[in-house]
């Protein structure tokens, strides 16, 4: 088998169901979703030289054949095609995010992405699945795309999110205030005491 076609030499690509010129919106989204599995990976590569993360690094793994499975769907322009991302993919992101939280230190300040090396590629994950979000939303304006896409692709920055600071936290390094924030998060909490 080869690995080139030469059927993109011209600007364009396959699709499932048609094709696309390279900058398109869609093309534009599953390749971010795309760059994103690849620094899920590396994120993975390195949090496989630490001790204490098996529960993360199964999850990420299943993240990364989702995230394959998110951009074939967005990949799709056959109309009826069944969505492989499903609402309990969604779900199961959500008791991780829950669990991650109670067992990270109370966040009280904005904060940098940093500490440790496995901390920062979590968070360049967040980035991205954020950028890739922003162009599913500009996508889902012009052509119709399963909700549960942009639902899921919301959910994994804030995974993200928690799961970097529990690679600090279970490394036992600080997560990076921003030096500049005022107390912004458990406000409310401390007001009602």
């Amino acid at each position: 088998m080869k690995l080139y076609t030469r059927t993109g030499d011209k600007g364009q690509t396959s699709l499932i169901g048609g094709r696309a010129d390279k900058d398109s919106l869609r093309v534009e989204s599953y390749g971010t979703v795309d760059e994103l599995n690849s620094f899920v990976g590396l994120a993975l590569a390195e949090l496989s030289e630490h001790q204490g993360f098996d529960d993360l690094k199964a999850e990420l793994l299943t993240i990364q054949h989702e995230l394959f499975d998110c951009g074939g769907d967005l990949a799709a322009v056959m109309e009826n095609k069944e969505c492989k991302i499903k609402a309990e993919a969604v779900s199961f992101l959500e008791t991780r995010i829950d669990a991650y939280t109670a067992e990270a230190p109370a966040l009280e300040k904005f904060i940098l992405p940093g500490g440790s090396k496995a901390s920062a590629l979590l968070h360049t994950a967040r980035t991205i699945t954020r950028r890739a979000e922003r162009q599913v939303v500009a996508l889902m304006k012009k052509e119709d795309i399963h909700e549960v896409t942009l639902r899921y692709l919301n959910r994994l920055s804030d995974y993200f999110f928690a799961a970097a600071r529990i690679a600090n936290a279970r490394l036992g390094i600080a997560d990076v205030e921003y030096e500049r924030s005022a107390i912004v998060f458990g406000k409310r909490n401390s007001a009602e005491l």
